[in-house]
């Protein structure tokens, strides 16, 4: 009973507070840092990020952050590459690494970067460029803590620092992410998953690339002025998910995880959906799903991702001695532009 009482307390404080600033269609577009939803891990990707309540390790700092606890020994370590929007030049690479903390506790450092490939640089006096290129830098480090009491109840909270620059101009800001996870079931089938995420400071873009030159507002042409462009200010992309899943075991490490997740998003649609993923033995699993949006919208204001995801992990055990391994993970996301997004990974779990 104490469980369930500090599970809905923490649920009635994040559910408020996600209330007081809903979005809804008329804000859609307005965000900026859309990168924050850009998704790395295939474990939760291949799901469309619909386990929220089931995701653990270094996926769970993308998604859900009570769930840096769970899934491991002592600790783990991931590499991935996501070729994003299949067809552009974009890409998004992340570090990912957890670690016990405890019996109970764990710690969570991720970095991530967008790659945009070499964009050509161009004039007015010069539209088809000049021969030279440039690549924004798109950076975010995260550090995060995950507490688990009684193998039941798991919460967290991880600070994402965000940094998006030019040479000349740039902009920086911090968000937090909040997430709660409550297992019960006496194979703890029963997930249920809440996580609030990307809370932060506006962010405002700055620097000398602003800058233009201008005449003399005055009249005297003698001379020119250097003025500065005064950028408008953006919000981050708030995000709150709110996820179920149960386990139907077939044999003794061989089951299959149904997940329903529903998502609200302050600058967009909202999305629900559900998926399957079917673990046998911890040796290899697979995983697809399906999400829509809620509500109607013109091609521009629909969410790229929608409609079919899927992926698969293959785990090569490294001692039969203890639980060390070394895992491969493959995911797919359907877009409606582009030919959808492929995200490769590497995971060490000691």
């Amino acid at each position: 009973m104490k469980n369930i009482n500090l599970l809905m307390t923490f649920l009635a404080m994040l559910t408020c507070y996600t209330l007081s600033f809903a979005g809804n269609p008329d804000r859609q577009g307005e965000a900026g840092a859309s990168e924050l939803l850009f998704n790395p891990w295939p474990t939760s990707s291949g799901l469309h990020g619909m386990n929220t309540s089931s995701v653990n390790g270094i996926a769970a700092m993308r998604l859900n952050v009570a769930g840096i606890s769970r899934g491991y020994d002592r600790a783990m370590i991931g590499l991935s590459n996501s070729r994003l929007y299949e067809g552009s030049d974009l890409q998004f690479n992340a570090l990912g690494i957890v670690l016990k903390m405890g019996k109970t506790g764990a710690l969570g450092i991720s970095l991530a970067t967008v790659d945009f490939g070499d964009i050509p640089i161009t004039f007015e006096n010069a539209p088809e460029g000049t021969g030279a290129f440039y690549s924004p830098s798109f950076f975010h480090m995260g550090i995060g803590y995950s507490y688990t009491y009684e193998n039941k109840i798991s919460v967290g909270a991880l600070l994402r620092l965000i940094g998006e620059s030019t040479a000349d101009v740039s902009a920086f800001g911090a968000a937090i992410d909040a997430g709660v996870q409550y297992v019960s079931g006496p194979q703890e089938n029963f997930k249920l998953g809440i996580s609030l995420r990307n809370i932060g400071t506006p962010m405002k873009f700055g620097g000398t690339g602003l800058n233009f030159r201008g005449p003399n507002p005055e009249g005297n042409s003698s001379y020119q002025l250097t003025f500065q462009h005064r950028a408008q200010g953006f919000e981050l992309p708030s995000v709150l998910n709110l996820g179920l899943s149960y386990d139907f075991y077939l044999a003794q490490k061989m089951y299959i995880r149904g997940v329903g997740n529903f998502t609200s998003n302050a600058f967009s649609l909202d999305q629900a959906g559900g998926g399957l993923e079917f673990n046998f033995r911890d040796l290899v699993v697979f995983r697809g799903a399906y999400m829509f949006e809620i509500g109607e919208a013109t091609i521009e204001e629909k969410n790229i991702y929608s409609g079919l995801a899927g992926g698969f992990t293959v785990n090569v055990p490294l001692s039969k001695k203890n639980s060390n391994k070394v895992a491969i993970d493959y995911s797919y996301r359907a877009t409606h532009r582009f030919k959808g997004s492929h995200n490769f990974c590497v995971r060490i779990e000691i």
